[in-house]
């Protein structure tokens, strides 16, 4: 087909443009797979991901929406989305590709959530920014993200995830900014004003929030990526409170919106009950409120993997099809089209779609819809008509590591420092002897020594906050989960080095800890929400100022959690630091 570029509304360019396409393409914008990509990429090697070549996920099921998992060096990925584009762009609609990512600038690595960076600058999670709460440095960060983006040719972002961290167990808080509404929102309006800048449009990275209507209060804090996790609840009535920053990002022009995995249990709405399924198969939260109610009006992608059971790399994977388990594959693509969601992530069965309109079942007209959503933000980011080419960012500029560098020791927390001069006091000065757990010895300043504990004067351990490992689904061993319990042998070993000398605790905060069994034992306490080694010192030594607060509370035990409610902040009886502390 060829395509419409004459200047005229997007609404009705949008129309024009799928009223040309076959059933068959329109089927395919429905469908946003992820796939790797190699830095030469083989179109007819089946993928581990999905079974099937990129030429066939393109040219013969007419996708042209496509996440990256695994990529080459940034700088290498332009050249290998072009060879994916020439293909695109010369067959079937020859509508271009929009390709989309999980966050790729920050520590974490987790298939299903976020890649550590490389390539690129590095900085703090997104908790950490919240415990900053400084939007000219969120905006900015954002503003790089879009420029490395672009360069690399990625043109949506699966990101920001704006879900408040109200349940400490929660497995994936260190994407979000926070547990309360108010700094959550104004964090999310930054991030998009730089993501995106002051409107959608052709110099944009288009954002997806999510995890709609706020992902944070599962039952035991439990993933709902699993079937064990799949409830959601809201003991404490505070619904509204994680629904709060999706009408800010809504607001502030958000393109996309994701619903989350979760099912909601015992939720009403205006004083009727709300389905118990998932947030995406749910008319109610998609249609009622997402576009009724709050007027959003861009492309709703769900979740990846809602329909089709697999395995992947040997691992089960159920399809996160909460409360319609028993619904055949075509029953519940059809109940996602029902609540209104456009898009189907991590889905790759175009005919799922196509059958149904063959049958009967599905009108055209409602296919139609998501089809002109999908193809009006393509033309909204400038993709079927491309802007004249400016220079591309430099990814991984001097001066973007410099600052993300800077913001890794900026959002330290200190938590605990003593109150009279001595060894552990902070800032740490002058030249030591020091004891490392945790640390690399590189990352000491001039003149420091790293020492055996018998010959040091300071110990400075460096941990990661708890979880329990699980490795019987997909991805389920890189998702922290569980107790926040300190193993009995690391409390063990900090209490017998406290004993012989004072002791740093630096402790990365992904997800809350119980630091109560340890706090006796150490002299000073600091958290950190992704840093280098460098990083911690330059905190430490004060060269960089640690000026985060708490951007949740430390709990003092698991009973505590067990006892919170999840649905609201700060929620466990007598914390032992409370959100927004800091001893500074």
């Amino acid at each position: 087909m060829s395509i419409d570029t004459a200047p005229t509304n997007l609404t009705a360019r949008a129309a024009r443009i799928v009223s040309d396409m076959t059933v068959a393409e329109r089927a395919g914008l429905l469908f946003h797979p992820m796939v790797f990509l190699d830095e030469t990429p083989d179109l007819d090697a089946p993928s581990p991901l999905t079974g099937v070549s990129l030429r066939e996920l393109i040219v013969d099921r007419g996708i042209r929406f496509i996440t990256l998992g695994a990529i080459p060096a940034p700088d290498r990925v332009a050249g290998a989305i072009q060879v994916l584009q020439d293909l695109a762009t010369t067959t079937g609609s020859r509508l271009p590709i929009v390709f989309a990512t999980d966050p790729r600038h920050s520590f974490v690595q987790n298939d299903g959530a976020s890649h550590r960076a490389a390539g690129v600058s590095q900085w703090p999670e997104p908790i950490g920014l919240g415990a900053l709460a400084d939007e000219d440095l969120v905006r900015d960060f954002a503003r790089i993200v879009r420029g490395d983006y672009r360069a690399m040719g990625i043109r949506m972002a699966l990101h920001p995830q704006i879900d408040l961290t109200t349940e400490p167990r929660w497995a994936r808080q260190a994407q979000s900014f926070g547990a309360t509404a108010p700094l959550t929102g104004r964090l999310t309006r930054a991030y998009l004003e730089g993501l995106q800048g002051d409107a959608l449009g052709a110099d944009s990275v288009a954002a997806t929030v999510k995890h709609f209507p706020g992902g944070g209060p599962q039952q035991d804090g439990e993933d709902p990526h699993f079937p064990y996790g799949r409830e959601q609840v809201y003991p404490g009535g505070r619904f509204e409170d994680h629904l709060a920053p999706f009408r800010d990002a809504i607001a502030a022009g958000a393109g996309i919106v994701m619903p989350y995995y979760g099912m909601p249990v015992g939720l009403e709405l205006d004083g009727e009950p709300v389905e118990q399924v998932g947030f995406a198969f749910n008319r109610q939260i998609i249609t009622g409120l997402l576009r009724e109610k709050l007027g959003f009006e861009g492309v709703v992608i769900s979740d990846f993997g809602l329909i089709t059971d697999q395995v992947v790399f040997g691992k089960p994977f159920p399809a996160r099809a909460w409360g319609v388990e028993q619904l055949s594959r075509e029953d519940r693509t059809l109940k996602l089209l029902h609540a209104g969601v456009d898009q189907f992530g991590g889905e790759f069965d175009t005919t799922l779609v196509t059958t149904l309109v063959e049958d009967g079942r599905l009108d055209i007209a409602r296919l139609d819809e998501s089809a002109r959503r999908i193809v009006q933000l393509q033309l909204r980011l400038g993709l079927i008509d491309p802007p004249p080419q400016h220079s591309a960012p430099v990814l991984g500029a001097p001066s973007d590591v410099a600052r993300g560098l800077e913001a890794q020791s900026r959002v330290m927390t200190v938590l605990v420092n003593p109150d009279a001069p001595s060894p552990a006091h902070l800032p740490l000065t002058g030249s030591r002897r020091v004891h490392l757990q945790g640390l690399d010895a590189s990352a000491l300043p001039a003149g420091w020594v790293a020492a055996e504990a018998a010959a040091a004067e300071l110990a400075i351990v460096r941990i990661s906050a708890p979880f329990e490992p699980r490795d019987d689904y997909f991805l389920e061993a890189g998702m922290e989960q569980g107790s926040l319990d300190l193993p009995a042998d690391l409390v063990a070993e900090i209490a017998e080095l406290g004993k012989r000398m004072p002791v740093v605790l630096v402790v990365t905060l992904t997800r809350p800890a119980i630091l109560t069994p340890v706090i006796a034992d150490v002299a000073a306490v600091v958290a950190d929400f992704g840093a280098s080694d460098a990083a911690v010192m330059r905190a430490l030594t004060g060269e960089i100022r640690p000026e985060g607060r708490l951007p949740f509370e430390l709990p003092r035990s698991m009973a505590a959690v067990a006892d919170s409610r999840p649905d609201v902040a700060s929620d466990s009886a007598d914390p032992l630091f409370p959100a927004g502390w800091s001893a500074l």
